[in-house]
């Protein structure tokens, strides 16, 4: 069931037991998310070293693998990770960014996920679509797709590789491959942020780490991300304050926000 008191079960866990979060992601973002999950009271851990990946796995409740700044020496550390995280069993969550922007970061997610198994896939809706065999039509590492084109495409992939996958934009859908969900809100400025995103896709790693359904798991994650966004957009000035809300609102955000804000719908 989805609803403010479930949310709040998952975000009181979060800030109770500080969930570890291991993420091997890229350098443009990986500030920005830390402070993210620091924020809403998560416990981050960034590593791009081959060397202390199985240990560092070890400790961890989520593991989030995000391709944004590829090269071969991250995709190393980023498969033994994965590997790593397989054996423990601990969710691992993949953000494909730019997917279908280069043959690169279009192989290398495809290659990791015909190996290994995901517990979420979260990317914007052309990133979702080139898993899916569709045309995404990326630019750059931005979509050119409204979301609600993805919804065939994510059920497909959530399908084959038996995990949720969201797609994410103006508004969010998530889905198992049988069930979507649809999360609203957020703010016009959010698009003007390098690594919002990736933000989300960390949040995400978060509430994967303190409950084991990862469909409600992820719609809890964008549902955060999105009533963030909200309060933070509304006191902002421009793009670099929405930032600096942005983390406030994590780490106050209430009963009575989550009253106010939470719009989550089943389609």
């Amino acid at each position: 069931m989805f609803d403010i008191h479930t949310f709040l079960r998952d975000l009181n866990l979060i800030r109770a037991t500080n969930p570890l979060v291991l993420n091997i992601t890229n350098y443009v973002v990986a500030n920005t998310t830390a402070n993210a999950l620091l924020s809403i009271g998560a416990s981050p851990i960034m590593s791009y070293s081959k060397e202390e990946t199985e240990e560092l796995v070890a400790l961890s409740n989520a593991l989030v693998i995000n391709l944004g700044t590829l090269n071969t020496q991250d995709i190393e550390v980023m498969t033994a990770a994965w590997r790593a995280a397989d054996k423990k069993g601990i969710p691992v969550i993949l953000d494909p960014v730019g997917a279908g922007a280069s043959r690169l970061r279009t192989d290398t997610p495809l290659s990791m996920l015909s190996r290994y198994r995901p517990a979420v896939i979260r990317g914007n809706a052309s990133e979702i679509m080139t898993l899916a065999g569709e045309a995404g039509e990326a630019k750059g590492v931005d979509s050119t797709r409204p979301t609600e084109s993805a919804v065939i495409g994510a059920k497909a992939l959530a399908q084959v590789h038996n995990c949720v996958v969201c797609a994410s934009g103006i508004e969010d859908i998530v889905t198992d491959g049988t069930t979507v969900y649809r999360v609203n809100g957020g703010h016009d400025l959010m698009p003007r942020v390098t690594g919002l995103g990736c933000t989300a896709t960390a949040v995400c790693a978060a509430f994967t780490a303190v409950n084991k359904n990862p469909l409600m798991a992820v719609v809890h994650g964008m549902a955060a991300m999105s009533m963030a966004g909200k309060i933070a957009g509304d006191k902002a000035d421009g793009p670099g304050t929405l930032q600096l809300h942005l983390l406030d609102a994590f780490h106050s955000m209430d009963k009575a926000d989550v009253e106010r804000l939470y719009l989550v719908t089943k389609l």
